[in-house]
């Protein structure tokens, strides 16, 4: 299958004063809702991927940056929400937003083609790594980060350090052969869980951590994957007990699938999670349980969820990163 290469025009056109706004109504931005974080981290996160980007790509980098710098607290937690005035609203945290900006930093730390907007990242990483949060995912998007900077001299110690401390929270049992996951449900980013058990477990010479994340990505495809295509938890989440909700299904699951996939791939050689990502991009291009293609080709807007309908026709910043991080991940296969 021919997959397009990612699109940013639609990205550049949600920029506003201080960053990449959240939410859209079909192709208007909705410019009242203003900016938070863990949309800024992720445009950080896929710009910080593109080899020779293009001016826009760097346009877009540098403001994501300036945005992490200004949420930034002076403890390395971050306030997620910001208005369009440019004020932040509520109190800085150790929540997701946190994580997922450690994820974005670690990768731009490393892969930014920029030397100054690479320095500028790890100077925002440095503080951010010393601290933890209670919360898994919360610590799973963290670890994706540390990882990244695991030898890079100044770095390495406290990045190892967060890491140790993440596999404490996410090196969890299973509940059972019939359901191969450590929590009673499946909620969201299902797939970022198996994905920082295979990375922790391979910074800390863990094989068992390794495994464990393994499997439970394994599990975690087949059971979202439907006659040949990827049919990702809904919304509203999933049980044990209870597998009858199909949609809405958001394309940030699907992303996480071809994230987690590409790292297994990458860790064991085996290019059989070369499928997984596959089935997520395919995902996108209509291979769905409705047959909808999920995005806006002239532009590379996504759209916001699967319905039984067919495809929401808003297109937030987080759609559009979830469709750009893929696009990224089946490009690198076409490249091997």
């Amino acid at each position: 299958m021919n997959y397009p290469p990612p699109k940013f025009d639609y990205l550049v056109s949600m920029i506003g004063p201080y960053g990449v706004f959240e939410h859209a109504e079909h192709d208007r931005v909705r410019t009242e809702h203003g900016y938070c974080v863990d949309d800024v981290a992720r445009v950080l996160l896929v710009t910080a991927r593109e080899v020779a980007p293009s001016d826009d790509v760097v346009k877009l980098a540098r403001v994501a940056l300036s945005f992490l710098d200004d949420a930034q607290g002076s403890d390395g937690t971050f306030k997620n929400r910001r208005s369009a005035s440019g004020r932040f609203l509520g109190k800085s945290s150790n929540e997701d937003c946190w994580g997922r900006a450690v994820w974005a930093l670690g990768v731009a730390a490393t892969h930014i083609e920029d030397s100054d907007l690479r320095r500028h990242a790890s100077e925002l990483l440095e503080r951010s790594l010393e601290v933890r949060s209670p919360w898994p995912r919360s610590m799973a998007f963290a670890t994706l980060g540390a990882v990244e900077v695991v030898g890079v001299e100044e770095m390495t110690d406290a990045a190892r350090a967060l890491v140790h401390d993440a596999a404490v929270v996410l090196d969890r049992p299973v509940l059972g052969d019939d359901w191969h996951w450590p929590e009673e449900r499946l909620s969201y980013s299902n797939a970022v869980l198996a994905e920082a058990l295979m990375a922790a477990g391979s910074i800390l010479g863990d094989s068992r951590m390794l495994e464990l994340g393994l499997s439970e990505l394994r599990w975690l495809l087949a059971l979202e994957t439907r006659a040949g295509h990827l049919s990702v938890t809904s919304s509203k989440g999933r049980h044990r007990e209870s597998s009858d909700e199909t949609f809405d299904q958001q394309p940030i699951e699907v992303s996480a699938m071809s994230d987690a996939c590409a790292r297994a791939r990458d860790l064991t050689g085996d290019t059989e999670w070369s499928r997984g990502v596959e089935l997520a991009a395919q995902w996108f291009l209509g291979r769905n349980d409705v047959g909808a293609v999920m995005f806006d080709p002239a532009t590379g807007a996504g759209y916001d969820g699967l319905t039984e309908r067919g495809p929401n026709l808003n297109r937030g910043a987080e759609s559009t990163l979830a469709l750009l991080a893929t696009l990224q991940r089946v490009r690198q296969l076409e490249s091997v």
